[in-house]
């Protein structure tokens, strides 16, 4: 069963004097079918204050989007990946008003990847021939997380490698864990093998199924289907880790990972529906508080009106679609 806080209600994003951060759609110009990209600019801030920033920025996209939630301890496999009557995946489409509403901050996302033009180019092409409704032919997971880390002071390609794949910045994490680069901003981890925080990345492999680090060090710098999901909240007491992605069911989501202590003695997430994630990406930086997200200026600025929508456990809790 799909879970949401409540279906398409959106909301603004702060202004700049309470979060300052520089919206994704300010990046680009011209309309869907013409649009361009202007700004590839990223800010470099001390490592001291990208963890909180990277929890902030991911909340206030969330609530852009629309706060869905998708809950990943009580999902099957045939609900993540749904196929019609021959078997084919079929892909969520947003409404044309969202569509609309969100193309040019989809579009600001790809700004942060170096190299991306061409991805737009072809999605004005998409726009042109099928209209304002037509679904991003490009998955843009990899471009969510770059712009996020890209306004949360990650400027320097040799900290985080922004790239239109996710492979990229895990290889470069697993190269920072082997001791082959300095300066990277992210050390990688097997899941399990290392304390989990907000402004962590916690990814997957599908193309192949990567099950733990090893396996990718055999193919470091070769492409790869994977995905990664920002660390927002991590919560023992609820047996959850909440994670926020770009390109989850064409949209914006918070996952909620079942999680558990694992053999080290380490709160990890566990395997659900068939499925399990292979790579802890760690963020060399002093850790924040577990429930960052709640804390964020977004929840705050939010909190009187969320709490009336979802009683139980503040952005935890689940009410069915």
């Amino acid at each position: 069963m799909q879970i949401q806080a409540q279906q398409l209600t959106t909301y603004e994003r702060l202004p700049a004097e309470i979060l300052p951060v520089n919206p994704p759609s300010s990046r680009v110009s011209g309309d869907p079918g013409q649009m361009q990209i202007v700004d590839r600019s990223c800010s470099s801030l001390p490592r001291s204050e990208v963890r909180r920033r990277m929890v902030d920025i991911a909340v206030q996209e969330w609530a852009y989007f629309g706060l869905s939630v998708e809950d990943m301890t009580s999902i099957n496999e045939s609900e993540l990946s749904p196929r019609d009557a021959n078997g084919r995946r079929r892909y969520y489409r947003p409404g044309f008003e969202e569509a609309a509403r969100v193309a040019n901050s989809i579009a600001g996302y790809w700004s942060a990847a170096p190299d991306s033009s061409w991805i737009l180019a072809k999605q004005n092409q998409n726009w042109q021939l099928d209209g304002l409704g037509a679904r991003w032919r490009d998955f843009w997971s990899a471009a969510f997380v770059s712009w996020v880390a890209c306004e949360s002071g990650l400027g320097e390609m040799r900290e985080f490698s922004r790239a239109i794949a996710h492979h990229t910045y895990i290889d470069q994490a697993i190269l920072a864990r082997d001791g082959i680069t300095t300066s990277a901003a992210y050390s990688a981890f097997d899941i399990g093998e290392a304390e989990i925080n907000p402004g962590d990345l916690l990814c997957r492999g599908s193309r192949p199924e990567y099950s733990n680090l090893e396996q990718r060090r055999g193919h470091l710098g070769e492409g790869a289907r994977t995905h990664c999901d920002i660390v927002v909240s991590v919560d023992e007491s609820a047996g959850e880790i909440k994670a926020i992605g770009g390109n989850v069911r064409a949209s914006v989501r918070l996952k909620i990972f079942p999680a558990a202590k694992v053999e080290n003695d380490y709160f990890a997430p566990v395997p659900y529906a068939g499925r399990h994630l292979f790579a802890h990406l760690q963020l060399q930086a002093d850790p924040i508080e577990e429930d960052a997200m709640n804390n964020s200026p977004t929840l705050q600025n939010l909190e009187s009106l969320l709490s009336t929508i979802i009683p139980d456990k503040t952005l935890a809790s689940r009410s069915a679609n």
